[in-house]
Formats: structure tokens, sequence, C-alpha cells
């Protein structure tokens, strides 16, 4: 496959919604597939990481779907199910639902989390491959004036 390769002056009037909406789906997609080779979801990650102690739920309490999608709305996709994708948990024994409907991280469920999160190094380095660090600075800064401009704050 030959990929064009851009010139300057190509690429200065090329907009930039488009190249972000581009990268949004390439990213997304190489992550997911990534995670789909070590045998588990993004949203699955998600749900384990929202109710482990040890990451990003405060205090390990439990929660219902309906709050996980609360939690999750800035970043979840329209394909993705959470319900499915707690059922799923429920199967393998790392999630277990109270009589509230509230899904709690069980042990193994917060093993396996601490395993699954091991893998995001690689992801990170498959995606920043040949990016040093000061250009992808900069590409985030680039970005978050874009919003800025736009009236908007990044988050």
């Amino acid at each position: 496959m030959t990929t064009h390769q851009w010139t300057d002056a190509e690429l200065v009037n090329q907009p930039a919604a488009y190249w972000t909406g581009v990268a949004y789906e390439a990213l997304i997609g190489f992550t997911r597939a990534r995670m789909a080779e070590q045998g588990f979801s993004q949203p699955q990650f998600w749900l384990l990481r929202h109710l482990s102690k040890h990451d990003i739920s405060p205090d390990g309490d439990g929660m219902t779907v309906a709050e996980l999608r609360e939690a999750m709305r800035g970043y979840l996709r329209a394909e993705d199910d959470l319900e499915a994708e707690a059922e799923i948990l429920l199967g393998r024994g790392w999630l277990t639902r109270d009589g509230d409907g509230r899904l709690w991280i069980t042990e193994p469920g917060d093993e396996a989390r601490a395993g699954l999160k091991e893998h995001a190094p690689a992801i990170r380095e498959g995606i920043h491959r040949g990016i040093d660090d000061a250009d992808y600075v900069t590409t985030l800064r680039v970005l978050q004036q874009m919003i800025r401009n736009t009236g908007a704050e990044p988050a």
C-alpha cells in the first residue's frame, strides 16, 4: 500500500476536524484490537477500573450500569453496551451484582484489572512509535488551543 506523503503546503489548508476524526477512529480501532488480542474489550476494562478502589473508584463502592454509563459518558462510543459487557464480566466471576443492581468488582476481577492494565504501555508504544515526546506534547497543545479557539474548554 502506498501512502501519500503530504507536503506542508498541502497540509496547511487541510481541515483539522477531518484529520482528528480519522485519528480518533484509527487510535480507537488500534487500541480495541490490541485489547481483543488479550481477550477483553475496552468497555470491560473501563468497568473494572471504575469499580476498583485500586484504580478510578475512590471507595470501591458498587455502581449500577446507569451510574457507570454516566461516569463514562465522555468516552463511551454509541456501540458500547455496558450491560452486555458487564454480563461477560459477571460470567467470568470478575463482577458480582447485588439485589439493588449494583455491580461490584471481585478479588479475581481486581487481579484481572491489574493484569489488563499491564498491556497499556505496549499499546501506547505502538501508537507513539516514531513520535518523540516533544512533538506529541506540541500536537496536544495545538489541539487544545484549537479547542479554546472554538469557545470550548479542553477537558
